[in-house]
Formats: structure tokens, C-alpha cells, sequence
């Protein structure tokens, strides 16, 4: 079992900053791989961005590549998403996600997670 809590989200402008940091507590959190997803009002959650447990590889969706990096600290057991040039199409809810997993692979789909956090809204003003 592994607890998720994200924190960082927030109100900016278009064109702002934010990293968001999802500290894991529990299992060993270098045996995770580990996502973000998001969701926004009347959508349906969608893929953002992954990273193998071993930090060793990286998936974005089309929408946020070149503006998003995702990372991961095993020594804090935390996760970040760094995420530059926001654009009011990036407003949701931001949620991290870990599957355990014997390979260091990324996973794009969020069937495949075992765990997942509360969230952290993120909202974009234009």
C-alpha cells in the first residue's frame, strides 16, 4: 500500500509556472512507476505525463510536451511536475498515480495504477 498526497497547484496567469510534488509514503517508492493525470469540468481524465520507477524513462502527452517535465526524487519519495508556459486549456485537477511494477517503464493509462492521490486543482487564467 502507498499513500499519494499532491500538493502546488494554484491560480495563475497564462504563461506562469508551477511545479506540482506528489510525496509518496509507505511501500519502498523506488518499485513505482509513477503518472500524472488530469481532469477537467465535463471531461474525462487524461494522460499527462509518466516515469519509470527507476526515473530512467519519460512519456508526455502531445498537449503538454516541451512545457511539462516530470521527475522523480526516490530519496524523497516524491514526484514532481514541472509546468512552464501554462494556457488556460491546462485548467483541471492534477492527479498523481503509482503502479508497482517490476519494470522501469512508463505507463500511459490510467487502468494500469494501482494508486492514486486526491488531486490539486490547477487553474489558468487567460
Amino acid at each position: 500500500q502507498v499513500h499519494l498526497v499532491e500538493s502546488g497547484g494554484g491560480l495563475v496567469q497564462a504563461g506562469a509556472s508551477l511545479r506540482l510534488s506528489c510525496a509518496a509514503s509507505g511501500r519502498t517508492f523506488s518499485r513505482y512507476a509513477m503518472g500524472w493525470f488530469r481532469q477537467a469540468p465535463g471531461k474525462e481524465r487524461e494522460f499527462v505525463a509518466a516515469i519509470g520507477r527507476n526515473t530512467g524513462s519519460f512519456a508526455y502527452a502531445d498537449s503538454v510536451k516541451g512545457r511539462f517535465a516530470i521527475s522523480g526524487d526516490n530519496s524523497r519519495s516524491t514526484v514532481y511536475l514541472q509546468m512552464n508556459n501554462l494556457k488556460p486549456e491546462d485548467t483541471a485537477v492534477y492527479y498523481c498515480a503509482a503502479k508497482d511494477t517490476s519494470y522501469d517503464y512508463y505507463y500511459t493509462d490510467g487502468h494500469d495504477y494501482d494508486y492514486w492521490g486526491q488531486g490539486t486543482q490547477v487553474t489558468v487564467s487567460s
